[in-house]
């Protein structure tokens, strides 16, 4: 006599469903390490900022740094957008007319304003921006620090 037939398992419709997470998991977790590990072309990785020199960071927004300032914190971030910053001291009198000088055809800077500081200046190509500017918009923040001095943020990023 014969035995009887075992029945079907339906794993062959189940695993399929088990498989799909573990692989989708699996292709995330190499990504994930992948990017991780990702450098530039300076050894920073994509995305995370860098130092550069200030000339270059003020050049990108087609500024250069006044007599009596002293620029530091210039940085780079490059992704699908690069961005530039510096920090420049100055003396407080000399703000209005770096940015006259710089930005001729610029609007007029404005005053106060909870995220703007003592002064602020947004500039782009279709209000002012020179055309040897690569970035597409500048800011400029400006905060004084005591009767003489004025600490001034200066970021310049494309779009």
């Amino acid at each position: 006599m014969r035995a009887a037939d075992r029945g079907h398992t339906r794993w062959g419709i189940i695993l399929p469903f088990l498989a799909v997470p573990v692989v989708v998991l699996g292709v995330l977790v190499v990504g994930l390490f992948l990017w991780a590990y990702s450098d530039d072309d300076d050894g920073t990785r994509v995305g995370a900022a860098a130092t550069v020199p200030c000339t270059e960071a003020l050049a990108f927004g087609a500024a250069e740094a006044p007599v009596h300032a002293r620029v530091r914190d210039c940085t780079v971030q490059r992704g699908i957008d690069t961005s530039y910053s510096a920090v420049l001291r100055m003396p407080r009198e000399d703000v209005s007319d770096w940015l006259r000088e710089t930005y001729p055809d610029g609007p007029e800077p404005r005053t106060g304003g909870s995220s703007c500081g003592a002064l602020c200046l947004d500039v782009t190509h279709e209000n002012g921006l020179p055309g040897t500017a690569e970035a597409h918009v500048v800011q400029v923040r400006v905060e004084y620090e005591n009767a003489e001095t004025a600490l001034v943020r200066f970021s310049a990023f494309t779009m």
